[in-house]
């Protein structure tokens, strides 16, 4: 399932929901609908910005391979599809631009809606 953040003055960000769970565990947020106000959008930023730190400082730790988001083909060798793991950082990064502008603009986030 596709979840899709919203916020004005930011293009939208579309994520598959298991990749945007670790985000939203992390806000207590609920997957299917939910909303970070301008209030949450600084606090929010603090916590993905720290795991994303946390993540560069322990890549080996921190990226899993998904079999969602990547199948081996066949004949593809494992050194292939480990490097095309992608790690929490990346991940993030669309949602940490938006809470950035979320905040800086006083506009909230939403999505499910």
């Amino acid at each position: 399932m596709l979840i899709t953040f919203k916020t004005r003055y930011s293009p939208e960000v579309l994520m598959y929901q298991e990749h945007a769970q670790r985000i939203l565990d992390l806000l207590h947020k609920n997957p299917t609908r939910g909303v970070i106000t301008a209030t949450e959008a600084a606090e929010a930023l603090s916590v993905l910005e720290d795991q994303v730190a946390e993540s560069k400082l322990h890549p080996e730790t921190d990226i899993e391979y998904d079999i969602h988001a990547h199948e081996r083909e066949d004949g593809e060798t494992v050194e292939h599809a480990l490097a095309q793991r992608v790690g929490f950082a990346a991940r993030a990064y669309p949602l940490v631009e938006m809470l950035r502008l979320a905040k800086q603009e006083n506009q909230p986030i939403v999505w499910g809606v």
